[in-house]
């Protein structure tokens, strides 16, 4: 007797040993018992991102530590743009790390390299009003090359216009000038040489002259220094004199003062005196002229004239 085989049955087995294998592969894909946890960083650069892509590697020193999360514009300002990085949870990011972009050799393919970090550095966390630690960035190698060939290029393009500048018509005729007046001068000075000779030899007598004479110079500068100590120090008598003679003068200022109104007018009452005293005096020798006899008998009566009366008989 045949058994009977349960289709039913072996279907379902069949069934759920396939959910088990697929449930298996995507849990050993998904890294199982090891799978790794990441946290969420972010960044923004001043500069082009391309090839670089979701999921690009992020390498800490050469070593891959996580990969690209998102790469977006920054909202507002599209010269900036915002990436989130996802690393592994226990990677050292400090406060002095750097991210910085590069290339994989030729391909052009980019990524995202994490330099820096000291030990003595503090992890780096979110700071209030941020959703994530943001770790610093610098230019790319290419981005600094590109802005060193600009600069030079700008100072290439500066020195032409400077040489063009120089080697203008009227610039060049002025350098043709000068050199033609350059040659005159060198010829003249070949036709006087003997005179510059001449010249020149009186000026080192002269020179030797002057060094002859120099060790003689210092007693002279030496009493001229003494003369000038000694004049300094009269200035300073002068000033002490005119200070006391300052006082002296406001003291006969007072005594004049005294003068003019105390002894002026009994001096000048004197002189009336002997104004009156001089008329006087010459009256009476003008007297003695005419009648000398009346100095020692008195002045003689003059005779009554006519129809005067000499008086009761």
């Amino acid at each position: 007797m045949e058994s009977k085989v349960n289709l039913p049955l072996v279907g379902a087995f069949v069934l759920g040993l396939a959910a088990v294998l697929i449930g298996g592969a995507l849990w050993l894909a998904s890294g199982g018992a090891y799978q790794t946890h990441y946290d969420i960083y972010q960044a923004a650069v001043e500069e082009s991102v391309a090839g670089l892509n979701l999921n690009a590697p992020v390498k800490y020193n050469g070593v891959d530590v996580g990969k690209v999360h998102a790469i977006a514009l920054e909202a507002g300002n599209p010269q900036h743009v915002n990436l989130l990085f996802a690393i592994e949870r226990g990677t050292p990011i400090k406060q002095d790390t750097v991210a910085t972009l590069k290339t994989q050799g030729l391909t052009g393919i980019a990524y995202v390299e994490l330099s820096g970090g000291a030990k003595a550095s503090p992890p780096l966390l979110a700071t209030p009003g941020s959703r994530y630690p943001e770790i610093q960035t610098k230019p790319s190698l290419s981005t600094r090359l590109e802005n060193v060939l600009t600069d030079v290029l700008a100072k290439l393009d500066n020195t032409s216009t400077t040489l063009n500048a120089i080697l203008s018509d009227d610039n060049r005729e002025a350098f043709s000038s000068m050199l033609r007046d350059g040659a005159a001068l060198a010829h003249t000075l070949a036709a006087r040489k003997d005179a510059l000779d001449a010249v020149i030899t009186q000026t080192r007598r002269t020179l030797d002259g002057t060094a002859a004479a120099a060790p003689g110079l210092a007693p002279l500068i030496e009493r001229i220094g003494q003369s000038a100590d000694a004049v300094g120090k009269m200035g300073e008598a002068v000033a002490l004199t005119s200070a006391g003679a300052s006082k002296t003068v406001q003291a006969v200022g007072t005594d004049m003062q005294r003068l003019g109104s105390q002894t002026l007018p009994e001096i000048e009452r004197l002189m009336t005196e002997l104004n009156l005293l001089a008329i006087s005096l010459r009256r009476l020798s003008d007297q003695t002229g005419r009648d000398p006899a009346a100095l020692l008998f008195g002045r003689t009566p003059v005779p009554d004239g006519p129809g005067e009366s000499k008086g009761p008989p």
